[in-house]
C-alpha cells in the first residue's frame, strides 16, 4: 500500500519529532510511506474560524495534494477529522469537487486508528521505562470515535504502565482560537486537566493532539511541574522521545 502521511502544521513547525516517529512506525508496518512535498494546512483553523472561503481553498489544495495515494494517514485527530467529516460537508453541493472530498475522506485515517487495524498486529520498536496517562482530544475522540486504539498500541510497548486520569475525556481547554480569545475559562479548563494528570502519578502523559499537548505542557510548567513528560503516542510508540 502507498501511504500519504500528513504531516500537520504543529507537528512540522513546533515538533517535528512526531512527523518522524510517525514515519517509522508506518514503515513499521510494512507500507511504502511518502511525504507529499505540496503539503499545507488541512484548512481546520480557518473552518473554526468561520472563513469558509479560505477553507475551502485550503482543501481543494490538500485534495489535489493527496487524492492519488491508497491511503491517507494523520498523527491528528483534529486534523483527520476534518478531511474526513468536514471536506465532504464543504463541497456536498459540488459536482467536481464534491466527489472528490468524498473518495478522499474515505481512504483518510487517523494514525493510531491506522496502526491498531494492522495485520499481523504492529510491535512498536520503542521502549517506555515507567507509567502514563492519557489524555483523550476532543476531535479524535468525538469527531473519530478514537478512544481503544492509542491505548491498545501503548500496551504493547515494553516497559510501559498505562494508568487512566480522572475525566481523561475532558477538553484541555486548547481549542485553537478559543484559548486566546476566553484564556481565562481556558487557564481553569486546563488546570483541571493538570490536576488530573498530577493525582494519576505518570510520568508522562500522552495524547494523540499536538494541539492538546503544547496547551497541557505550557500549563504544566506554569505551574512548576517541570518533570512530567508530555508526549505523542507516536513518539512513544517508536521510540522517539524528545530530549
Amino acid at each position: 500500500m502507498r501511504i500519504a502521511l500528513f504531516v500537520t502544521c504543529l507537528v512540522d513547525l513546533m515538533r517535528p519529532a512526531v512527523g518522524f516517529a510517525a514515519l517509522r512506525l508506518l514503515e513499521a508496518s510494512g507500507n511504502e510511506v511518502v511525504v507529499p512535498p505540496g503539503q499545507t494546512c488541512c484548512g481546520q483553523p480557518a473552518w473554526s474560524a468561520g472563513n469558509r472561503p479560505l477553507a475551502e481553498d485550503l482543501a481543494r489544495q490538500t485534495i489535489a495534494e493527496l487524492e492519488a495515494y491508497d491511503a491517507v494517514v494523520v498523527p491528528s485527530g483534529s486534523c483527520a477529522e476534518q478531511i474526513r467529516l468536514t471536506y465532504p460537508k464543504l463541497f456536498a453541493d459540488d459536482p467536481v469537487w464534491g466527489p472528490r472530498a468524498q473518495a478522499l475522506a474515505a481512504r483518510t485515517r487517523e494514525l493510531s486508528e491506522f496502526l491498531a487495524g494492522q495485520e499481523p498486529p504492529l510491535l512498536p520498536p520503542g521502549e517506555f521505562a515507567g507509567r502514563v496517562t492519557y489524555h483523550d482530544s476532543c476531535k479524535g475522540l468525538r469527531g473519530l470515535g478514537i478512544k481503544a486504539q492509542p491505548r491498545a498500541l501503548l500496551g504493547r510497548v515494553r516497559g510501559l504502565s498505562l494508568t487512566e486520569m480522572a475525566d481523561c475525556e475532558e477538553c484541555c481547554g486548547f481549542g485553537g482560537a478559543f484559548a486566546e480569545n476566553y484564556a481565562d475559562i481556558s487557564a481553569r479548563i486546563v488546570d483541571r486537566k493538570c490536576e488530573s494528570i498530577t493525582a494519576a502519578g505518570a510520568d508522562a502523559v500522552v495524547g494523540g493532539d499536538l494541539g492538546c499537548l503544547l496547551n497541557i505542557e505550557g500549563r504544566l510548567r506554569r505551574r512548576g511541574d517541570e518533570t512530567t513528560r508530555v508526549l505523542h503516542f507516536a513518539e512513544v510508540l517508536a521510540g522517539e522521545e524528545p530530549r
